[in-house]
């Protein structure tokens, strides 16, 4: 009986091996033709089959470190939280400014849930932008001691 077509297609494939760590080379043992070769045959076979489990073996291993590399960014992302804190400047005439913006400064952090370090700076940063220079000095001042009274809490333990 002359073996067939596919049977030598499968011969090449087997015969080439692996060029890379994931090349598509796949076996398929169902073939009646395969088991009826005599032993010289086999060892191709065999080791055909062999190079098919550790290529899939390779193949479960890069798929596992590409689900546990996207679970841990998607983790990473989730646990950041970008906050999005709107805020809106008025003019103000004030007969007390260091009171004034004593309120608001406690109002927005309070309001907006602000503890991070990163998020006092944009807040104090948008504080000293939004008004003229004559007013840093009481910014400043007002923000050392909102921050103090609110956080000094941290510092005892």
């Amino acid at each position: 009986m002359k073996p067939s077509r596919e049977y030598y297609k499968k011969q090449k494939v087997q015969q080439r091996g692996c060029k890379a760590l994931c090349c598509s080379c796949r076996i398929s043992v169902s073939s009646s033709e395969e088991a009826e070769s005599s032993s010289s045959d086999q060892f191709p076979s065999v080791s055909s089959l062999a190079h098919a489990m550790v290529q899939e073996r390779l193949d479960q291993m890069i798929r596992e470190r590409q689900e546990a590399r996207h679970k841990e960014r998607r983790k990473h992302r989730d646990s950041e939280g970008t906050k999005f804190i709107v805020m809106v400047a008025m003019e103000k005439s004030s007969y007390d400014p260091r009171e004034d913006f004593r309120a608001s400064m406690v109002e927005m952090i309070l309001a907006n849930r602000i503890e991070e370090i990163k998020d006092l700076r944009s807040l104090l940063n948008y504080y000293m932008s939004m008004n003229s220079k004559e007013y840093h000095g009481i910014i400043l001042e007002v923000f050392y001691e909102v921050c103090s009274s609110l956080f000094s809490c941290c510092k005892c333990h």
